[in-house]
């Protein structure tokens, strides 16, 4: 896969409490590889405010971890079968999130990347909602997406 990559990240959640949510971006980032770990990079721009949020997000076969730094700042684990707590920082606060991946699923090819990872998610020590979150990296040069 090329140093630059489209990122199309879907998050999907599921509560008894609200209708279910859904948050795409579409950015452009890096791929490198190291210690046999893949890496992605891409910076997050919020609406309505100054700043943006840099991710990085580390995958193995077992387990994805996002970093979040800037106008919010969290390391949350995504690892199979195993629950992880951390404390997800924002300009209006901090809360504590719990992680428990139910499934994480990686397709690749060549120029692509396909990451499917189902979770539970616990916001300050309350189930509040089943997600799914969809990564789809792809070469830069092999078309197919454009951010212009």
């Amino acid at each position: 896969m090329d140093k630059e990559v489209f990122i199309t990240l879907k998050g999907l959640q599921i509560s008894e409490q609200t209708q279910p949510g859904v948050v795409e971006i579409v950015a452009l980032g890096e791929y490198y590889e190291k210690n046999d770990k893949k890496y992605i990079i891409y910076d997050e721009v919020v609406d309505g405010m100054e700043g943006k949020i840099k991710n990085i997000i580390k995958l193995s076969p077992t387990c994805m971890e996002v970093t979040k730094k800037g106008l919010t700042n969290a390391h949350m684990v995504f690892e199979a079968n195993k629950k992880n707590l951390t404390v997800y920082n924002t300009p209006f606060g901090a809360f504590s999130l719990g992680i428990l991946a139910r499934g994480i699923d990686i397709d690749e090819t060549d120029d692509a990347m396909n990451v499917k990872v189902d979770y539970e998610l616990d916001m300050n020590y309350e189930h509040v909602a089943d997600c799914t979150i969809s990564l789809g990296i792809q070469s830069k040069n092999q078309g197919g997406l454009s951010l212009s």
